[in-house]
């Protein structure tokens, strides 16, 4: 399948759309608690067990894209869109036939290993081409796509429960959402299938004539990139910052009843699911605000205000979190934007370093620090819970000791950003003469 070149008077601004109904349908991922309390129930599963899918999905969309990088960069992103439709949307339909029998492995190898490799291929395929679409303003249109994942669980969240309500949460019921999400996520990620384009030349016709093309800097290769000193401390910068957000997001109803357990207006059921959700709307917005502020005051700047204040956030926690449900909001809210700044910024650093010939294979073996950071982040916050309640410590207490590794984790990222440089002139490649023959030059 050829990358399908915009004709003449092609307007930009239809390419994030088709970004984002393919970000919107994978970002179903972060919805996946909603299927927990039944498959539990209906296959007698553990709370261990029912997270499988979800945590194979996670380490297939870092795998699938670190190796299914470099085949996006070659075929283009209608071919990694058309990828990412089959995978994700099959995952689905062999979890609902999982469902329907009670084969609970078929759901695990249907969502968790398929639909993870839907997910990393999706996650990566608009990522070069919307670059090239927005040499201007790289970080702004990343962030509009990868917004779409981390928004994709506020619909698919009460989507999921309204219809697990109507068909029953028994096996069969299941089954049947399954079903309905498959075909359904089918139809709507078709939509940026078709939509999808590269751009004719290096400078898109409305990105203006006097600002700076698509192959403007320097130019580096995803064989060449991985060797390079600059690339190793992104993945130290993205896994800190990952480790960092995941930590709360994980457990964040527990948490925060936890730490107003004994005060005199300890946190409902209902309002600790009403902090999830704003968690999620912190980490959606965060996405398409800090990414585009990093338009504006450079990659390094903002990832300096992700690590820093991230630091901060979460020593104003650590110290005062528990005195204060305001304060302890406010700052999980804030970590929660720059967790999701961080996914969307980063696409936008690799170009300014590495250039737009291979960013999208670039970008997919650095999503292996997601990964990384996917294990990490929940091992620590929930193995020391564990620890400190066995040691008969309660409430806030619980997580004291997690939050100040979190902050030397963040330190540690922090320092990682300082160190990057400008990539040495010996790993840049000639910059190919037009956008198009970008998509046609060999992969290395």
């Amino acid at each position: 399948m050829s990358p399908p070149v915009a004709p003449p008077g092609w307007s930009r601004w239809l390419v994030p759309p088709a970004a984002l109904s393919v970000h919107l349908s994978i970002g179903q991922a972060y919805a996946w608690s909603v299927f927990k309390p039944p498959l539990e129930s209906a296959l007698g599963l553990s709370g261990t067990q029912s997270a499988l899918p979800f945590q194979l999905g996670i380490v297939m969309l870092g795998l699938s894209a670190a190796f299914g990088g470099t085949l996006v960069e070659r075929n283009g992103p209608r071919w990694a869109m058309t990828v990412a439709l089959v995978c994700f949307s099959s995952g689905f339909l062999l979890a609902s036939l999982g469902a329907a029998t009670e084969q609970y492995w078929l759901i695990v190898f249907g969502y968790g290993f398929v639909g993870g490799i839907g997910l990393g291929i999706g996650y990566i395929s608009p990522v070069s081409t919307l670059i090239k679409w927005f040499p201007d303003r790289p970080g702004m249109a990343t962030g509009i796509a990868i917004m779409g994942f981390g928004g994709g669980a506020l619909i698919a969240s009460p989507w999921s429960a309204q219809m697990l309500e109507s068909f029953g949460s028994d096996s069969s019921g299941i089954a049947l959402a399954f079903l309905v999400h498959g075909l359904t996520y089918a139809v709507f990620m078709s939509l940026g299938v078709l939509l999808v384009r590269v751009p004719r030349s290096a400078r898109p016709a409305d990105s203006g004539a006097s600002g700076p093309t698509a192959l403007a800097g320097a130019q580096v290769s995803a064989r060449s990139a991985v060797r390079t000193p600059q690339f190793w401390c992104l993945w130290v910068i993205l896994c800190m910052n990952v480790t960092a957000g995941i930590g709360i997001l994980e457990k964040a109803a527990p948490m925060i009843k936890d730490f107003f357990a004994d005060s005199s207006t300890p946190v409902s059921v209902s309002a600790a699911a009403g902090f999830v959700a704003l968690l999620s709307a912190a980490n959606m917005a965060g996405r398409i605000g800090w990414s585009s502020t990093s338009d504006l005051i450079g990659r390094k700047n903002i990832y300096r205000v992700y690590l820093g204040v991230g630091a901060l956030m979460y020593a104003s926690i650590a110290w005062f979190g528990d005195s204060s449900k305001p304060l302890f909001i406010l700052c999980a809210l804030v970590i929660l934007s720059f967790y999701g700044g961080g996914f969307a910024t980063i696409p936008a650093y690799l170009k300014d370093l590495f250039g737009t010939y291979q960013v999208g294979a670039i970008h997919g073996r650095l999503l292996t620090a997601w990964s990384t950071a996917g294990v990490l982040g929940p091992l620590i916050v929930n193995w020391i819970a564990d620890r400190q309640e066995e040691a008969g410590k309660h409430g806030s207490a619980l997580y004291g000791m997690s939050f100040y590794i979190m902050i030397g984790l963040l330190a540690v990222g922090f320092v990682a950003n300082e160190l990057v440089r400008p990539v040495d002139p010996r790993h840049h490649i000639p910059a190919p003469k037009e956008a198009a023959d970008v998509q046609r030059e060999p992969s290395v």
